[in-house]
Parts: structure tokens; C-alpha cells; sequence
């Protein structure tokens, strides 16, 4: 007899609908939350609908790059548009961003090239973007380590004086539903809420952390833990880009006036497999997919787009040729990335020169320059 047995765990994760600050049905409809008010103009609800597209069109196109041999990895965010892009939209121009590897929604709206993204995947940088320049800090794979760093990042802007000033910025953490078994966030947590750092721990709860579901996880909701750090958790319907884009501006704006952190849960699914080194129909059933596509972030929010009259056919036609457009010039982006030079690895590891880096630099110069002496 398992554990598992014993508790009672489902082998599968729950469909039934949880409670969550929805503004915008899977049908489209539009409904108000008291907490929670966003007035969008038509210009702003077309530019997200563009966003969520070529974000989708972008992943997946680094699918099919990888399944080409061209990139050696690739996590891809079908499913979770909705999530990084109305958090992303919600950011400002002094926040910081932390991502895991998938954010690649929240990489488009803080203008990271898309085609730095693939880099890294293909093996060529080691991130290829300055995070001060764009406020999103470089990728990290090791699961959870990214929210400690986003802490004590936000705990010096807490010590540089600047809160509740025009120029005070948040700090945003992203990590899924499988970090929060990790030490490192909760050890975040504890740090952040006891200095009352101005950060918004933002979790993709997209049900799976690989091939374990959720209930695996945890026996309470995501959201309900931050109640036993002490700060406020919320979870929000991770498929809905209103939702998103509402609950983590108040977030993050209470974070910057010094109200201390925030847990967004939104709750989503992973469409796709964890990576394309991932095959998703060994652990999960095909109906649960097949449920999830009725709530898909893209279809909601074109259907309220005509529901209203706020676009037409032209729109969606051109947003659809722009898009493969972006995909056209990604994808020659790519294939036109160069090699880097082996020494270039020693590049950019620290700020300035360190003598221990300099000394085992030019002893791997030496070495590769054996190899020119052997062969003339």
C-alpha cells in the first residue's frame, strides 16, 4: 500500500472549477469583480490580443526549430499566454523580472529580441540580453533558485530608499506549481515576508511539474500558503488576460508603496509537454487536454473582440499574416546565429577582471593553440 493510497490522492488532477477572479468568461463575456476593476479601450484590448498570437505563433515556431534539429531544448508556454501576458503588460519601466525558462511571453513585453530567446536554447549565448536594459533578468533552469535572487534583489531596492517614489520599482518572480516543493521559494517567502520586500511571487500553475500533477504538490490550494508566511495570496484565472493584467498591477503596486509581497496563483494548464525532450500522453489523459482547449486565452479574448464589435475579419487577418511574419524572420534569425569562439565562455562571468578567470582563460588559450602547433 502507497502513501498515496492511504490519503486518498487522486491519480489525476481535479477539472472542477476553483475559485478564482475571472473578468473575462471562455465564452468572452466580460464580468466585473469588485476588487479587482480594469477599464480597457478597444486600441488596448487589440494590442493584447496581437501579443497573446505572436507570442503563441513565436513558441511555436521554436517547437518545430527544435523538432528540426536547429535548438537543442525548447519549453514551450502553449496554454499560458494569457498568464505572461497580462502579468507582463502589467509591469512598469523600473520593475525587475525574474523568469524561469518559459517566460517567453513576459520576454516579448519587455522587448527581448525573440531571437535571443533561441540562442540560448541552441546553444550559442548564455542569455544574450542585459537585464538592466530590459528589467528581466536572464533564464534560469535550476528550479526555484530565481526566486531567492528576485528577493534579495527586491530587498536592496527596499534598503535604497525608494519606495512610494515615481521611480521605485517592483520586483516579479515566476516560477510554476512544482517549484513551490522546492526549498529555495519557500525559503524566499519566509525572507520576503518578514522584510516585507516589494516583490509579487507570480506562480503558472499550470497543473503538471513534469509528469506529476498538482495533487502531488500540494493538499491545499497554491494561493492558501502565503496565509502561513504571512502576506496575501490570490489566485486568478491564469487563461484570462484581463484577470492577469488586473491582479498583478494591484500587486505590484502595492509592492512599490511598501505594502509588502504578494502570491498570484493563475491558474492555467500546460498545453504542450514540459519540454520537447517531453512526452506528455505517457502521464496524462487526452479528455483533460481536450476540457482545457474550451478555456484556450486566445479564442476568449477574439470572441469578445466580436462579441463587441471591436474588431473585424480584416484584424484578424492581419494579425495572423503579421505573425507569420515574425515566425518567417525568426526562424532566418536562427539559422543565421554564428558559432561563438571557445574562449568566449569566460566572457561576461563577472563584472570585472578577475584573476583566477584570467589565468585559467589563457590556459585554455595555450591548449587550443597545442592543437594548431601539433598540426603544422
Amino acid at each position: 500500500m502507497t502513501i498515496d493510497s492511504v490519503r486518498g490522492a487522486p491519480d489525476t488532477p481535479e477539472l472542477a472549477e476553483p475559485e478564482l477572479v475571472q473578468l473575462l468568461t471562455p465564452e468572452g463575456e466580460r464580468v466585473e469583480h469588485p476588487d479587482y476593476p480594469l477599464e480597457l479601450t478597444a486600441d488596448e484590448v487589440r494590442g493584447l490580443y496581437r501579443d497573446l498570437v505572436f507570442t503563441r505563433k513565436i513558441d511555436l515556431e521554436a517547437v518545430a526549430l527544435t523538432r528540426q534539429g536547429e535548438l537543442g531544448l525548447w519549453a514551450s508556454l502553449l496554454g499560458q499566454e494569457a498568464a505572461q501576458i497580462g502579468s507582463g503588460r502589467a509591469l512598469g519601466r523600473h520593475d525587475m523580472v525574474f523568469p524561469t525558462y518559459r517566460e517567453h511571453g513576459v520576454a516579448w513585453c519587455r522587448d527581448v529580441e525573440p531571437v535571443r530567446l533561441l540562442g540560448l536554447f541552441r546553444g550559442v549565448n548564455h542569455g544574450g540580453w542585459d537585464p538592466a536594459e530590459h528589467g528581466f533578468h536572464l533564464y534560469t533552469i535550476v528550479i526555484g533558485s530565481q526566486t531567492l535572487h528576485a528577493t534579495g534583489y527586491a530587498m536592496g531596492v527596499q534598503r535604497d530608499g525608494v519606495l512610494g517614489t515615481p521611480s521605485a520599482g517592483a520586483t516579479i518572480a515566476y516560477f510554476g506549481d512544482g517549484a513551490t516543493s522546492q526549498g529555495d521559494v519557500n525559503e524566499s517567502f519566509v525572507f520576503a515576508s518578514v522584510f516585507n520586500a516589494p516583490i509579487v511571487f507570480f506562480c503558472q500553475n499550470n497543473q503538471w511539474a513534469i509528469s506529476e500533477p498538482l495533487e502531488r504538490q500540494s493538499r491545499i490550494p497554491l494561493f492558501k500558503r502565503a496565509q502561513g508566511y504571512g502576506f496575501p495570496g490570490i489566485r486568478v484565472d491564469g487563461n484570462d488576460v484581463f484577470a492577469c493584467l488586473a491582479v498583478t498591477r494591484r500587486a505590484l503596486e502595492n509592492a512599490r508603496t511598501g505594502q509588502g509581497p504578494t502570491l498570484i496563483e493563475a491558474f492555467t494548464y500546460r498545453m504542450g509537454a514540459h519540454t520537447t525532450t517531453d512526452d506528455p500522453t505517457r502521464y496524462r489523459l487526452k479528455a483533460e487536454e481536450e476540457a482545457w482547449k474550451l478555456k484556450d486565452p486566445i479564442e476568449r479574448v477574439k470572441a469578445y473582440l466580436v462579441r463587441g464589435d471591436l474588431a473585424d475579419a480584416a484584424f484578424f487577418e492581419k494579425v495572423d499574416e503579421e505573425a507569420k511574419a515574425i515566425a518567417k524572420e525568426l526562424r532566418a534569425q536562427c539559422l543565421a546565429l554564428p558559432d561563438p569562439g571557445p574562449l568566449t565562455i569566460f566572457e561576461n562571468v563577472y563584472a570585472d577582471e578577475h584573476p583566477l578567470m584570467t589565468e585559467e582563460q589563457e590556459q585554455f588559450a595555450a591548449y587550443l593553440a597545442s592543437f594548431e602547433e601539433e598540426a603544422s
